[in-house]
């Protein structure tokens, strides 16, 4: 089961593993272990996350997933399989839990008049300050 809020639970027989050899370190064992882990999620008909989730998940990683709706992740970070399809899993906690809250929008809101008057106020100060650094002219 992977936990990745109170909210979100996938269990473990919505993911696919498979396994191959890793370009990676492995000393004398990297032509003969496959070590690197490649996750299968079906991320457009999963029952474990809640519909607002699965929107927010396929609209921002939607170049993540195939055509057919499959999420694929792999890692050849470790020498071992069993480290390796943790970090897959980890990959895809890190991913949900992004889109896990809605982000909050926006309101529109306009300056209050001390600001107003401060901004104004400010230019004033600025304005004057460089008029006097200018050279005199003949009527002053």
């Amino acid at each position: 089961m992977l936990d990745v809020t109170t909210r979100i639970q996938i269990p473990d027989s919505e993911f696919t593993f498979a396994f191959s050899r890793s370009g990676g370190p492995g000393g004398q064992n990297v032509n003969k272990v496959a070590s690197k882990a490649l996750l299968t999620w079906d991320a457009t008909r999963s029952p474990s996350i809640p519909e607002d989730v699965r929107e927010r998940f396929l609209t921002r990683y939607r170049r993540r997933i195939t055509k057919e709706g499959l999420l694929l992740i792999t890692s050849q970070r470790y020498r071992d399989q069993g480290r390796n399809t943790l970090d897959c899993l980890s990959k895809l906690a890190e991913l949900l839990r992004s889109v896990a809250v809605a982000p909050t929008i926006r309101k529109a809101s306009k300056p209050s008049r001390g600001a107003k008057q401060r901004r104004l106020n400010e230019k004033h100060v600025r304005s004057d300050k460089k008029q006097s650094r200018r050279r005199p002219t003949l009527g002053d």
